[in-house]
């Protein structure tokens, strides 16, 4: 099993950066794709950016792209997103995820095996 918690979440104004952990643990050598997702309130989960095992590849939601940036440190196992230019559209909650099975970036939420608790972004205008 592979447990994931984020951090980093919070209130910020439109046009702000917060910077999203998210530190795995347990059976982390299974760790392939990393990905994160948000949902907001009244929608379906989406999804964020996702990053390859070693991460040298990465893959972005058209909303996000040129804003988020997502990397990660497997000797920390930790992988994090740097969101920039924030809007008011982003507040969701945001989710971690970690694919057991593919080492290349996926956006589909069935690719993903573990999940963390999710942690709240807020963006005020």
């Amino acid at each position: 099993q592979v447990q994931l918690l984020e951090s980093g979440g919070g209130l910020v104004q439109a046009g702000g950066s917060l910077r999203l952990s998210c530190a795995a643990s347990g059976r982390t050598g299974s760790n392939n794709a990393m990905g994160w997702f948000r949902q907001a309130p009244g929608k379906e989960r989406e999804f964020v950016a996702s990053i390859s095992r070693n991460g040298g590849s990465t893959y972005y939601a058209d909303s996000v792209s040129g804003r988020f940036t997502i990397s990660r440190d497997n000797a920390k196992n930790t992988v994090y997103l740097q969101t920039t230019n924030l809007k008011i559209e982003d507040t969701a909650i945001y989710y971690c995820a970690a694919s057991s099975t593919y080492s290349r970036p996926k956006s589909d939420i069935g690719s993903y095996d573990y999940w963390g608790q999710g942690t709240q972004v807020t963006v005020s205008s």
